[in-house]
């Protein structure tokens, strides 16, 4: 499909960029704008711009009928989400399907599939990447049964995660009760989802990701990065290519990063991270962003 003219969902410095972009390729490039974004760098810089809605983010860009009706609006063939806001969000990728819009990103199935924790975890097993020890539990009882199991230390992380939050480590089964408890209700205001699982915690363990590019039949890696450098699991600094990996190591983890690509026939640019025990030579899959 030939595009002529993308809706740009986004704000910014992003916005900029995906117009820069839509520039070099000769395509028209519509805006949509909040209120308190109608003299921004991008609606200056746009072919034309179309009104989101009020100011606030709630009401304008994190409102999918919002975005959809503005690229109604503009005739637009494809909407460009850029990162943030609605661009991880399945809700958005099914309307611009249905629609028959092109969302410049991850499908639908793909989104639900690695946003859900619990399900990329099945999708990682599917693919042959090994995973942390750990599971999904119901609460504190459940929670103290698979800890005995997988043994101590453990980390409590919500299923439907991210930005650090709904994260809490555990080093023994005193905390365990209050840990869990705390981690669900902070889950279920952050995300609208109580649900959380254990896994094993490697207190010296290495956060490395892998970027990924697909087109839906084949997928790349374009090299991998060290995120270990962190401050209340927010990464602080990263470095690529990750640095003290044998080449052995290193390849393996690049090679299982497509493999989970694969796995999803995935489409567009995405994050596959995993935790690296370099003494024990060993990896395990952590999560994917879209």
């Amino acid at each position: 499909m030939i595009l002529r003219r993308i809706l740009i969902a986004n704000r910014g410095e992003i916005a900029v960029r995906i117009l820069r972009t839509c520039r070099q390729l000769g395509i028209e490039a519509v805006v949509a704008v909040s209120d308190a974004d109608r003299d921004s760098v991008p609606a200056r810089l746009a072919d034309s711009v179309v009104r989101l809605g009020p100011a606030a983010s709630g009401d304008s860009y994190l409102r999918v009928d919002a975005v959809m009706a503005a690229a109604v609006a503009a005739r637009a063939d494809a909407i460009h989400p850029g990162y943030g806001f609605l661009s991880e969000n399945p809700a958005l990728a099914r309307a611009c399907e249905a629609a028959g819009i092109v969302f410049i990103g991850a499908s639908s199935a793909q989104l639900e599939a690695v946003g859900d924790k619990l399900t990329a975890r099945k999708h990682a097993t599917a693919a042959g990447l090994p995973v942390a020890e750990g599971g999904e539990v119901a609460g504190a009882p459940e929670a103290a049964s698979l800890a005995a199991a997988i043994g101590f230390p453990v980390l409590v992380k919500a299923v439907s995660g991210g930005g650090g939050r709904g994260l809490r480590p555990v080093d023994c089964p005193d905390e365990l009760a209050g840990t869990v408890e705390f981690a669900m209700a902070e889950a279920a205001a952050a995300f609208g989802d109580p649900r959380v699982y254990l896994e094993r915690f490697l207190p010296s363990g290495r956060h490395v990701e892998v970027q990924l590019l697909g087109d839906g039949q084949h997928v790349i890696h374009l090299g991998d990065r060290d995120c270990s450098i962190q401050r209340r699991y927010q990464k602080l600094i990263e470095e690529a290519p990750a640095p003290l990996l044998d080449d052995d190591l290193r390849a393996a983890i690049r090679h299982a990063a497509v493999d989970f690509g694969a796995q999803l026939r995935y489409r567009g640019a995405g994050t596959v991270e995993f935790l690296v025990d370099p003494a024990r030579r060993a990896f395990y899959f952590l999560e994917m962003n879209a």
